[in-house]
């Protein structure tokens, strides 16, 4: 089975979820639907519908969270060797032709969110940047057109670990 890699931050994020979801929602909507039965006749009830809705909403996103982290290789990025190359979890400075520089971190798609400068390593941009090094220029095909960059510096601090989470069921 594949390994789809997220940043150890990211598995912790999902984690946390994972947590509210099984502690504070499911038993919530629990609750919101036995409330709904009190109130008799369920063909014509408005709470119970919309208490099923969310149940299965909040299920839903438990077995996905389950399989994402069930299928996940973390990687830490404070453990990351500096070979100088862009992988999975460093931070790329980027110059663009105008001169504009903007700061990506290479995350797992999970956790990617432009407006915090995590982008997606299945991105068309990260898969541009990954194995370049600080002086080399990028070509990104991008919906507005193809756009040029220079790597103006990788970072990430060294190591070697990485960690893969195998059983999350219980958690």
């Amino acid at each position: 089975m594949k390994r789809t890699p997220i940043t150890l931050r990211g598995a912790e994020k999902l984690r946390v979820e994972l947590r509210k979801l099984k502690s504070e929602d499911r038993p919530s909507v629990i609750r919101a639907i036995a409330e709904a039965r009190s109130h008799g006749d369920l063909s014509e009830n408005a709470e119970y519908a919309a208490a099923r809705e969310q149940q299965g909403f909040i299920e839903g996103r438990i077995r996905e969270i389950e399989f994402r982290l069930a299928h996940a290789h973390v990687i830490d990025p404070a453990d990351l060797p500096d070979t100088g190359k862009v992988v999975f979890g460093a931070t790329v400075e980027l110059e663009d032709e105008k001169g504009a520089q903007v700061t990506y971190q290479i995350v797992g798609d999970d956790e990617a969110d432009i407006r915090e400068g995590l982008i997606s390593v299945n991105s068309p941009i990260a898969r541009a940047l990954v194995g370049k090094e600080a002086g080399d220029e990028v070509e990104v095909a991008a919906p507005g057109g193809t756009k040029s960059y220079e790597v103006v510096d990788v970072r990430y601090p060294g190591g070697t670990k990485s960690y893969e989470v195998v059983d999350v069921r219980y958690l």
